[in-house]
């Protein structure tokens, strides 16, 4: 008489699961495609990092090809030839962005110091030394300047996205159309919209408000995208649960859809924000650039972190340099904490508390 085994004595099976055996053959295969990349570059005209790498990838996928075609035949080499070939990309994607965090963070490191987030330039030069001055004005100004935006912005892209996805009038797809178009606009353009639609006719001097308004004409297609995208995940019985109730389509959307939603809405904001945080060509073009703290958005030039950063590398010194790298440095970890805060509330689930 059989005997039905323990649960605690039942190991579960991984066939997925790459065993020893297949490790090594992937190190053997690794390894011979590295010196045949090595030996290629040494006897041929090839030279660099780039010659290694490209040299490397073919030689690994011919390699695993034939390897795997004399092992398991023909659909087991062509499967190992498109897993290699979807590494490479994922390798190349990958390879840039760590070779600009790593690049930023040697050379923006050297210039932290505490006075960098205490003081600003208005009583020193770019080629002063590094230890003088900071760019607390920049901290600032890019913080008012996306605030600003974000007022203008979050309320319009907020609203077209509930037109597009629960008013769906007779004026959805143009409006689809001009999102989507708005997408692709040049930070430069808007930034000439700006300038020659109020700079020019009516104020004639540089203030925070246009650059807010510049960012804001950028921001408001991530919002609306990303809010559009967000909506339609909100199940249709909640929909009709609200209209079942007696409300209207408006206090429906307004108290079920919405508030459901509100995780989403708010990771569409801070990409939003994210989208614009870094924007040079029209903060160049509508603020000035001060080297002093200035809090009134409607008077004044005003300093923000890419206008410091293009200042520091105009002037050309090594202490110049050097804060400008750390400039792109703080800047650089802004942008991450807030894809980290949207990357964080996107996992969540839409409509979770």
């Amino acid at each position: 008489m059989s005997t039905i085994p323990q649960a605690s004595k039942i190991v579960p099976q991984r066939p997925w699961k790459a065993s020893r055996k297949d490790r090594v053959e992937t190190g053997s295969i690794f390894v011979f495609a590295a010196l045949v990349s090595i030996l290629v570059v040494a006897l041929t005209p090839l030279k660099g990092k780039l010659a290694y790498f490209v040299i490397f990838a073919i030689a690994y996928l011919a390699i695993d090809f034939v390897f795997h075609l004399r092992k398991a035949g023909r659909p087991a080499a062509v499967d190992s030839f498109f897993r290699g070939l979807v590494t490479m990309a994922i390798l190349v994607a990958v390879t840039p962005i760590l070779s600009i965090l790593a690049t930023v963070w040697i050379r923006g490191h050297k210039g932290l110091h505490l006075s960098l987030f205490t003081s600003d330039m208005r009583s020193n030069a770019f080629t002063d030394p590094v230890s003088q001055g900071g760019l607390i004005h920049a901290i600032v100004g890019t913080g008012l300047l996306v605030i600003f935006a974000m007022i203008i912005s979050v309320p319009i892209g907020i609203l077209t996205a509930v037109y597009l996805t629960e008013i769906r009038g007779r004026f959805t797809r143009p409006i689809e159309f001009l999102v989507q178009a708005m997408s692709g606009v040049p930070s430069i353009v808007a930034g000439l919209f700006i300038y020659a639609a109020i700079l020019v006719p009516l104020t004639k001097t540089v203030n925070g408000i246009q650059g807010s308004l510049a960012l804001a004409i950028l921001m408001i297609p991530t919002v609306a995208r990303t809010s559009q995208e967000v909506l339609k995940l909100i199940p249709n019985d909640l929909r009709e649960a609200g209209v079942a109730l007696g409300g209207t389509q408006w206090r429906s959307v307004a108290i079920v859809v919405v508030p459901a939603a509100r995780s989403g809405l708010i990771t569409a904001m801070i990409l939003g924000v994210a989208r614009v945080a870094g924007e040079t060509a029209p903060i160049l073009l509508l603020t000035g650039g001060s080297g002093a703290k200035n809090f009134n958005m409607f008077s004044g030039s005003m300093g923000s972190l890419p206008n410091y950063i293009w200042q520091a590398f105009a002037s050309g010194t090594p202490e110049a340099i050097t804060r400008a790298w750390a400039g792109i440095l703080v800047l650089l970890v802004i942008v991450i904490a807030l894809f980290s805060i949207a990357r964080f509330l996107g996992n969540r689930k839409v409509g979770a508390k």
